[in-house]
This record gives structure tokens, sequence and C-alpha cells, in this order.
């Protein structure tokens, strides 16, 4: 058993419908959506059931989290049929390991993220380029082979390059229905929240995106959108998991994710300009960028002298008029700089770092 975990529209559903496409037999592969109707009056038990006794071999069930009691019924499918794969996808607000029954020594649970810069550069426009480890992007070890200058995709790539559907131009109005479904049901539905909680979110992402880093006064908010602080920790959180905001904190002391929460951005740049559009600042979107390719393979955190820290090395993200002042020049400080092609010494260019997955 296998799930596939992920904030709307990254391409799980898209993935899964390729995947059964071209590489397996449909006569023995089912795909269902787990909020089709067909659900209200029937089991997800029982489909699986006809299907294992008519020689279905992989299921696959889209959406699980739509499905009231979705732990307790993909247990009973792993337990019943031994030998029927299954492969489920589920938003990622879902915690899919804690549900009514324990999935965790039964299922592998994978993320799926948004595009790279790297691999939008393949999907999009078909040029191919390697991954490069965090030593090799601060070694200044990068090269994009057949593309001269990348600032132009780059800056494409910051407007509709995160999700996979921006290669059709619709990334506007899609983007758009998204924000408002996750605000509006997914989070709501999985937190059992009420209808006007909705309204709430959608503040409080209406703050957060005029913000210029958004450093979060809890008191001055929860007064602002009238909700215990409590109540706030728990939004951020939702909204965090379900991929539209991201949290950056200073510390872990010891436990990944526990430290204060320093800074809060929006998820990705493609959120920025859908939201405030060419309003949106250049520092914030820089910041975001970065903060939203880094933290797939890296653990990272706010740094008092500078913007982040990855490991022992210090980031200051700014643009290619950036000065080294605040960093000191200790082999392990790097100034990322936007509007510059090519790095040298400690001085990064900012697209490198959208090639670390």
């Amino acid at each position: 058993m296998v799930g596939i975990i992920g904030a709307r529209g990254v391409g799980k559903t898209t993935m899964i419908l390729q995947h059964i496409k071209e590489k397996l037999d449909s006569k023995k592969a089912l795909y269902v959506s787990a909020d089709d109707m067909y659900f209200s009056e029937n089991r997800l038990l029982d489909l699986a059931d006809n299907f294992y006794k008519n020689a279905g071999e992989y299921l696959f069930i889209d959406e699980i989290h739509k499905y009231t009691d979705w732990s307790r019924e993909l247990k009973n499918i792993y337990d019943s049929f031994p030998t029927l794969k299954v492969v489920f996808t589920g938003s990622s607000v879902l915690d899919i390991l804690k549900g009514s029954a324990d999935l965790s020594r039964r299922a592998i649970i994978y993320k799926l993220e948004g595009l790279s810069f790297r691999e939008y550069l393949k999907l999009f426009h078909n040029y191919e380029t390697t991954v490069y480890t965090l030593n090799q992007i601060i070694n200044n070890e990068v090269k994009l082979s057949n593309i001269e200058h990348p600032l132009p995709l780059f800056n494409d790539y910051l407007k509709r390059g995160y999700y996979p559907f921006g290669v059709e131009n619709e990334i506007d109005l899609r983007l758009g229905q998204i924000i408002v479904q996750t605000l509006e049901s997914d989070i709501p539905q999985y937190a059992n929240l009420n209808v006007g909680t909705s309204k709430k979110l959608k503040r409080l992402l209406s703050i957060i995106a005029e913000s210029v880093p958004f450093k979060p006064n809890f008191s001055k908010i929860s007064e602002m959108i009238n909700v215990s602080r409590n109540s706030l920790d728990d939004y951020f959180t939702y909204m965090e998991k379900a991929g539209l905001i991201g949290q950056l904190r200073n510390e872990t002391s010891g436990i990944r994710g526990l430290g204060k929460v320093d800074k809060v951005y929006l998820d990705n740049t493609n959120i920025i300009f859908n939201l405030v559009g060419d309003k949106s600042n250049i520092g914030n979107t820089r910041e975001t960028f970065f903060f939203n390719q880094m933290r797939v393979k890296n653990e990272v955190i706010s740094s008092i002298k500078a913007d982040f820290v990855i490991d022992s090395f210090t980031f200051e993200v700014g643009g290619k008029s950036k000065q080294q002042n605040q960093i000191e020049k200790d082999g392990k400080s790097f100034v990322v700089k936007d509007d510059i092609e090519y790095g040298y010494l400690n001085v990064i260019p900012l697209w490198a770092f959208g090639l670390n997955y």
C-alpha cells in the first residue's frame, strides 16, 4: 500500500492516471475518486472485494480524505486482500498516520512537492539538467547547458512554474480555485471547523500576503480576526499543511519543527503573484523562493545575522546590489543574489537553489 499526499494542484491525480495508462494493463487496474456519489451508498471495502474477485490487481483511490473513516477502510482492505496493490492520494492537510486506524505499518507515505525550477525547465521547456547538492550549489558548480540566459526563464517560473498546470497558461484561474477550495473545503472538513472559519482563514491569508515578509504578532492578529491565540496557532498549522503558507522557525530544539515561528511566507511564489500580482514585494518573493525550494531536502531555520541557516551555512538573500555587511567572511556565509546569471566566490545566483530537487 502506497499513499501519496500533497497540496492541491501539484499533480497527484495526473501522475497516477499517467502511470495506469503507460505502465499497467487497464483490465487489471481500477481508478476511483473517493468523493464520487457512488460512495454515498457503497463502501470502499465492498468495491475492493468485488474488484479483487474479478482478478483486479491494482486499486487507485484518489482524494481519500473525502471518504468518511478512510483509514479504517484502508486498513481492512490491506488486511483482507494481501495481494492487492493499493495506491491512495490525499490532501497534504490530512495527517495520514493519525487516522482512526494505524496505517504506519501498512502504508509507505510519499509527499509530492510542486515543481522545482529544475523540473519546470524540463516540463515547460524540455531542458534537461541534473540535481545539484547544496555543497555543489554554494561552490558555484551549477551549469545550465543550452541555456545562455537563465533569468527570463527564472522570472517566468516565479509567476507560473510551481504547479504543473501552469504549462497550460491557466495559472490565475486554476490557482485561485485551488486557494478557495483549500480554505472553504479541505481545511474546514479536516479540522471539523464551521463555515464562518473559512472567512477567518481567508482574512489571515490576506494579512500574510500583504506583509513584507510577515513576522507574526499572534496577540494582534487574534484581535484582528477575532479568534483565540490557540485557535490561531491551529489555523497557521492547517494552512501550512495544506500548502498555502510556509513557517520559518528560529530553531528546532532537537526535534524538527518545534522552534518558535520567526517568519511566515506564502508557500510559493506562484501564490504571491496570484494574490497580490505585481504589487508583490521583490524581497519577499526572493526569500519565499529560497525557502520553498530548499526546505524539501534541507532543514531551513532563520538566522539572527542574515535570512536563513542550513546546517552550518548562513544565507543572506537580496538583489544584485546586495552588500555583504550583514554576514561574516568565514567561508560558511553566502550572499544569494537575484538578477545575476552566474556566481563568484561566496556570491550565489538565486535561481541555482531551484536545482536542488
